[in-house]
């Protein structure tokens, strides 16, 4: 490649990258998932458009599998443990007995009624059996959804791909003729759990690593973090474990840790998880032939009917109903299971392997994403309020970043107060943090103040707090709890847990006790 050839790339390869960027305002306002956008740039790059030729499935399924990777660590350290420990339950069984399910049925369909060979129905029902973790991520973090439906599509969407994922492997492999049951159910069980483990056992001595060591820049804190959830991937993956199931459980714990420097790097993994979503989609889009598109419409339609219909809903309801699970919230989990990155770099597995019927299931995947995206996302803010399912007292959360002090054992927390936090009109005083924390200035409207008791917080501000180490996270808490209920916070029940769902229903009670009791003194 010569100097203007790379002169050349980059131009189109920034200019994409910040029209994405900018297209991510229109996806916001008309409730779609940015894939369909980037999808659509690959498409009008390619050989139907600009006239680029990109045929690499092979290149394509290891670049997705990175890409992967990355996104699932935005996920897990964006998602707040104590927010999906309630539903961790519902949601192994959606990522393992629901993928079971939902191949078993998808793949039943295409073989006894359309006729397809079982090997090509499994394969079909494997690779869309998995929801997407990015499509799902976009769409329901903007919805006031209840915690625990939301917290259930989060987790399941960062725990199914190991599973789906294994299975296309195994289906797209040359020993699919002497597949074993039980062999193959113990290497399910060996992948997952060691990935698990490998993560786990990373994440924790990265934790010890970062709390202890004070890094002279606080730039090196993310860098120092996505490096040792990539580690976890690259280790479980080294020793045939599953290193997406270590990545997003390394991510998970490292993104629950009080580690210094949290919201830069929760920035920097952002940054990371949206560059890796828009090469990826883009790149899929590339791989993708216009021509033959038209020609695998019908199977798509079919395919996502059976998934959407049938395969979804009936994978829901047999996870879920040991778990009480209503069947309001039974029927938005299955509508909001979208389909994305994931079942189209699946697609590329038996692509890159040379299977016959590979390249119609690509085709039929990369439409099925398309459409039925299409189909489910626009609607999902009309069925969460139709299906109660919308959080009704929703309050923003604070985010708050720490700074270590070495010298006096203490961390700096920092946090701005929400549009919507109740920790507006709050005193200082009426915070009553634990002994030791001080409030260190409050910076409003770019102006800095020294803070008194009976200064009230206001949307916007910007708070400093100086906490020792041995009380933090009863600040945290305590902070969490004001930020939802108010000064009141302890007498409604509020104990400042990440889940809020857990308390509402005391919360509601207290409330309507609390109104009696102003109104009507013999209450």
């Amino acid at each position: 490649m010569s100097t203007h050839d790379l002169y050349l790339v980059l131009l189109v390869g920034t200019g994409v990258l910040l029209l994405a960027v900018v297209s991510v305002r229109f996806s916001r306002w008309a409730g779609l998932p940015t894939l369909l956008i980037y999808l659509g740039f690959g498409l009008v790059l390619g050989e139907a458009g600009f006239g680029i030729e990109y045929e690499d499935a092979a290149l394509t399924r290891v670049l997705g599998f990175v890409a992967l990777a990355i996104i699932l660590a935005e996920g897990g350290f964006t998602t707040r443990w104590d927010a999906i420990r309630p539903v961790l339950g519902r949601s192994l069984m959606l990522a393992t007995v629901g993928v079971a399910v939902s191949v078993a049925v998808t793949a039943g369909f295409l073989h006894f009624l359309l006729g397809l060979d079982l090997r090509t129905a499994l394969l079909f029902g494997a690779v869309v059996s998995s929801t997407d973790a990015a499509a799902v991520f976009s769409v329901l973090r903007r919805l006031p959804i209840k915690r625990r439906v939301s917290s259930t599509l989060e987790a399941e969407s960062g725990l199914n791909d190991p599973l789906a994922i294994l299975l296309v492997t195994l289906l797209s492999s040359d020993g699919w003729d002497a597949l074993n049951p039980w062999s193959t159910a113990a290497l399910v069980v060996y992948e997952l759990v060691g990935g698990v483990l490998i993560g786990l056992a990373i994440a924790r001595l990265g934790q010890e690593m970062l709390r202890r060591v004070a890094l002279p820049s606080s730039g090196l804190y993310p860098v120092a973090t996505v490096a040792l959830a990539m580690l976890a991937f690259a280790a479980a993956g080294a020793v045939e474990a599953s290193g997406f199931a270590a990545i997003y459980v390394a991510a998970l714990w490292l993104g629950n840790a009080q580690l210094p420097h949290r919201s830069t790097t929760v920035g920097f993994v952002e940054a990371l998880g949206w560059i890796a979503q828009i090469g990826l989609f883009v790149l899929l889009g590339l791989l993708a032939s216009p021509d033959r598109l038209l020609d695998a419409l019908p199977t798509a339609l079919v395919l996502g009917t059976v998934l959407l219909v049938i395969a979804r809903p009936a994978s829901v309801v047999l996870s879920t109903f040991l778990f009480r699970v209503g069947v309001r919230e039974q029927a938005f989990l299955s509508w909001a299971g979208l389909r994305g990155a994931v079942p189209v770099v699946l697609a590329t597995i038996p692509l890159s392997q040379g299977l016959p019927v590979a390249q119609e299931i690509f085709d039929v995947v990369f439409l099925l994403v398309v459409v039925f995206t299409l189909i489910q996302a626009p609607p999902l803010p009309y069925l969460a309020r139709r299906l109660g399912v919308v959080d009704r007292e929703h309050t923003a959360e604070i985010e708050v970043e720490a700074a270590p002090l070495e010298d006096i054992s203490a961390d700096v927390l920092q946090f701005e107060v929400p549009l919507e936090s109740k920790l507006q009109g709050v005193t200082i005083g009426e915070l009553r943090l634990p002994k030791g924390a001080v409030v260190s200035l409050i910076a409003r409207d770019r102006e800095p103040l020294v803070p008194a008791r009976e200064m009230r917080l206001r949307s916007g501000d910007q708070i400093l707090i100086v906490v020792p180490r041995a009380v933090r996270s009863q600040v945290e808490r305590r902070l969490r709890a004001v930020s939802r209920a108010g000064r009141l916070a302890g007498w409604y029940g509020e104990k400042g847990d990440p889940d809020p769902d857990v308390v509402q229903t005391d919360i509601e009670v207290l409330r309507a006790r609390f109104r009696r009791t102003r109104t009507d003194p013999a209450d």
